[in-house]
């Protein structure tokens, strides 16, 4: 089933308030996914520092300062290494690259699933209220965030199969529904020498327009793209530093709604999870139209 909760805020009064928002989002879609839950949040000078660039962890497999030390031998700066929950975000003033390419140094059996320059992921297993707790993510600020609470239908219940897919550079996606035809196009997509770090479905989703956006979409061509190929029911957010995208399957079959203010656009699998927002009151509220693209910029 999974729930999605989603929000850009165009108002910069509102970003301190980004994680109490999304906190609230997040707890009324808890009964759609209970299995496993994670977020990613753009812009937060606590866990996506500016001017670094920040790369998330499953399974480090050594102390956090262990790991900054060696990080901080290999790429000659400081680093930083937090954990939090079943994450752990490894920081430094370096390319995504080069922090990557150390990172597979120092923390050798790690599962890397997240990266950027502007955003965090952080992914769990659990319950996603306590998962919440754990990130801390009252206490974030930020310009925009995603979060999606999982009921596994596709693959087992892991931190590596929760969303959201963090494939690319502050490109993260997340999806409610199911693929039919994932497995040929992974098939396809490993022809042409992308990896993978989980058998999910929606893993093959986001790798797909990762491709598609680094040789020259942009992310609602990538998506048109993508509508054109994948087959199955599906709702999908997207996001990049800068945008918000969401697309439902031509025949709407998972729900979706969105609502949007001068201030802030924001969807969710329900509407609940949109009635504590503020100003809801006056907000231009819809369902979007089957199979077709909508999306935001600041």
């Amino acid at each position: 089933m999974c729930g999605i909760a989603a929000l850009q805020l165009k108002d910069p009064a509102l970003r301190p308030q980004l994680g109490v928002l999304m906190h609230g989002m997040l707890c009324e879609i808890v009964e759609r996914g209970p299995d496993s839950a994670g977020i990613s949040v753009y812009g937060d000078a606590r866990l996506n520092p500016e001017g670094v660039a920040t790369v998330s962890l499953l399974d480090s497999g050594r102390p956090d300062a262990d790991i900054a030390a060696a990080l901080t031998d290999l790429l000659g700066m400081p680093a930083t290494v937090a954990t939090l929950g079943d994450t752990t975000l490894a920081s430094a003033a370096a390319s995504t690259d080069e922090l990557s390419a150390a990172l597979r140094i120092a923390a050798p059996g790690a599962r890397q699933i997240g990266r950027g320059d502007s955003v965090a992921t952080l992914k769990g297993i659990g319950n996603p209220v306590a998962l919440a707790e754990q990130f801390g993510l009252e206490s974030v600020s930020g310009t925009q965030g995603v979060s999606h609470t999982r009921m596994a239908t596709e693959s087992a219940v892991t931190a590596s199969g929760s969303h959201p897919f963090t494939v690319a550079d502050d490109l993260c996606l997340v999806h409610n529904g199911s693929f039919s035809n994932h497995a040929s196009i992974r098939r396809e997509l490993k022809a042409q020498g992308v990896e993978f770090d989980s058998d999910n479905d929606s893993e093959v989703a986001a790798r797909y327009l990762a491709t598609r956006i680094e040789a020259g979409d942009t992310l609602p061509e990538a998506l048109e793209n993508l509508k054109a190929v994948f087959d199955g029911f599906y709702t999908l957010v997207v996001t990049t530093a800068d945008g918000l995208a969401v697309l439902r399957d031509p025949i709407a079959c998972k729900p979706a709604i969105i609502a949007e203010t001068d201030q802030w656009v924001a969807m969710a699998s329900e509407y609940r999870a949109l009635a504590a927002l503020p100003g809801i009151e006056d907000a231009r509220i819809f369902e979007p139209e089957p199979g077709e693209v909508y999306s935001w910029t600041f």
